[in-house]
């Protein structure tokens, strides 16, 4: 994808997809079906927006504007023309124009360039503190955290993205990390983010 406008499968979830992270679709929407089996025919990429309100199926939902271009990895077809799929978000995009959803989903997209340059990850060693931290807390309040993952990217602002994937934090604040516009400021609003949850689970650990 580059800087000029490009016309672009597009995929709505109810959740973000940041770069780096894996999204596992089951597909069965009639009109979801035919997009997926165009982009495996084409160059394997599509874009995922999350849907701010609404429902996924049907359309009629909002949407964000900025998204992740996701590239498939894995693809099945499963019974009665339905696909498992497996994409890896890799560039931010940000949506200039929805197209009509006709026969799916498409919007015209240019990229949403991120400041690398100016973040040289000296925050990260605090930043994968607060985050043991925190899954420590949650787990004590009895919520599934999984098991814990080294942040092994060597190189910083993909070590942010890790981290940004690690976070407990909902739809709309991890919203808010994805359309960051340098990863200075995207380490300054996890690390905010972060700190506000620890308060959170924190006082409720001393209510109980």
């Amino acid at each position: 994808m580059s800087g000029a406008d490009r016309a672009m499968p597009m995929f709505p979830l109810g959740r973000v997809l940041l770069p780096g992270e894996l999204v596992p679709l089951r597909v069965f929407e009639p009109r979801y079906v035919t997009m997926m089996r165009d982009v495996l025919a084409r160059d394997r990429r599509f874009g995922v927006v999350l849907i701010a309100r609404g429902w996924e199926v049907g359309g009629g939902e909002e949407r964000t504007d900025v998204g992740t271009l996701a590239e498939v990895t894995d693809a099945a077809v499963l019974g009665e023309g339905q696909y498992a799929v497996v994409g890896v978000g890799s560039k931010r995009f940000r949506v200039e124009e929805w197209l009509p959803d006709d026969p799916y989903p498409m919007a015209s997209v240019i990229d949403y360039p991120d400041d690398r340059g100016s973040f040289r990850g000296g925050a990260l060693d605090e930043l994968e503190k607060r985050l043991a931290k925190v899954r420590a807390l949650a787990s004590e309040l009895g919520a599934d955290v999984g098991a814990a993952e080294p942040v092994s990217p060597e190189e910083p602002v993909e070590a942010l993205w890790q981290m940004c994937s690690l976070a407990p934090l909902g739809e709309l604040d991890r919203q808010r990390l994805l359309e960051a516009t340098s990863s200075g400021r995207r380490a300054q609003l996890l690390t905010e983010l972060v700190d506000e949850v620890i308060d959170e689970l924190t006082l409720r650990l001393g209510e109980g």
